[in-house]
């Protein structure tokens, strides 16, 4: 979500691909660099780079959806120079008309000589056409370059296009000792200062936040992006509240009519409440659910219907509980703060039932720890997650 570099995904892809000298995984790099600067969705993140006779001549990355796309933008910079040029792009070039025309068109037209390719597009549309349809005018094509950092920029766009589920990142707060709050709910600040500032990062980058009605009724949060610098873009706040209990008066509903919320319900919501939410321009959305809460893949599904491509869940015990054993979650981010609260009666970030057995617990891998601060993130794919 957030773009790094990684030395590991380098050192993995040359030792798979000897021939290709550093000087093009090095450009590759610059236009994930660049492709990171977009916010696309729900397209995905393209950054191109355009180099002749070992200078760059032209770069460019897409910045908004209906924008034009970073080949164009790129081949516009090195006008003429593009001729008998290299084009480095994170991710194949489309073939097709739509808000834009084809980026193989462009590229065609310019007499672009090679394409170095990170990945090809998991859009059906697109996937191989784009280079094939470069290769039948004796462009050259080699692709693959850092093929695992290209696929993590985009993982959001990459898990919708193969699934039609949004990529769905589980985020908790906890004490060394698991607990997210204190026996009296009590949960302001269990993380530090700079850990609460990357979650704004977090929340910068995603599509939506999804919550329950506990975390509303007890934190009262306003689930919006404060970052004191940058380009700012809040989230979809989407509140789960089956039995139409929090209130109107929420933190979270006094800025809905210009920061989006959609409130999941179920039918029986009163025609008053439901004129007083419309009053304040919140969507209202029928969720299906059963004696145990709502169910989440209709819910994930309608959202990725809906152009959101990442969903954030920012949940207490029993959302968590359920996403997971949904088998939705793509990936966990924990903060674990220094701290030891205590009691049994001291909420755990994890609720539901849990397992019987040791052996039957969810699994995680590839685990990433960083220290932000005084707490440590914890980072991890759930071994369910496709």
């Amino acid at each position: 979500m957030i773009y790094n570099c990684n030395t590991r995904a380098r050192a993995s892809f040359e030792a798979n691909h000897p021939l290709i000298e550093d000087k093009h995984i090095q450009t590759m790099r610059r236009a994930l660099e660049l492709a990171a600067r977009g916010r696309t969705s729900p397209n995905p993140m393209v950054g191109a780079v355009v180099v002749k006779q070992g200078k760059v001549v032209g770069e460019g990355y897409h910045s908004r959806a209906g924008y034009p796309h970073a080949e164009v933008e790129a081949l516009r910079q090195a006008g003429n120079k593009a001729r008998s040029a290299d084009l480095y792009v994170n991710l194949e070039p489309c073939c097709h008309f739509g808000r834009t025309p084809p980026c193989t068109d462009a590229i065609i037209q310019a007499g672009i000589k090679r394409v170095f390719v990170g990945m090809k597009d998991p859009n059906k549309q697109v996937s191989g056409k784009g280079l094939r349809a470069l290769k039948a005018q004796g462009i050259v094509i080699v692709s693959g370059i850092l093929k695992k950092e290209c696929m993590k920029l985009n993982e959001s766009f990459v898990k919708v296009m193969q699934t039609g589920m949004p990529f769905v990142i589980m985020k908790t707060a906890m004490s060394l000792d698991g607990k997210i709050a204190t026996r009296s709910g009590d949960a302001r600040w269990i993380s530090g200062e700079l850990a609460r500032k990357h979650v704004h990062k977090i929340r910068n980058y995603v599509d939506a936040i999804l919550v329950g009605t506990e975390t509303v009724l007890k934190d009262n949060p306003r689930l919006t992006c404060r970052l004191a610098t940058g380009s700012v873009e809040h989230p979809i706040r989407i509140i789960l509240d089956r039995r139409n209990r929090i209130p109107l008066t929420a933190n979270v509903f006094k800025n809905s009519r210009s920061q989006p919320v959609i409130y999941v319900t179920g039918s029986d919501i009163s025609p008053a409440r439901q004129k007083a939410l419309v009053a304040r321009k919140v969507e209202i959305l029928n969720g299906k659910f059963g004696k145990n809460g709502f169910h989440i893949k209709p819910l994930l599904k309608e959202l990725a219907n809906r152009d959101m491509n990442s969903i954030l869940v920012e949940g207490g015990a029993e959302l968590n509980a359920s996403v997971l054993k949904a088998g939705v979650v793509d990936r966990v981010v924990a903060f674990i703060s220094p701290i030891l609260i205590g009691g049994g009666k001291a909420p755990g970030f994890l609720g539901g039932q849990g397992v019987m057995k040791v052996n039957d617990a969810i699994k995680l891998k590839d685990i990433e720890v960083t220290k932000i601060g005084e707490d440590l993130m914890v980072e991890a794919i759930p071994c369910s997650a496709e």
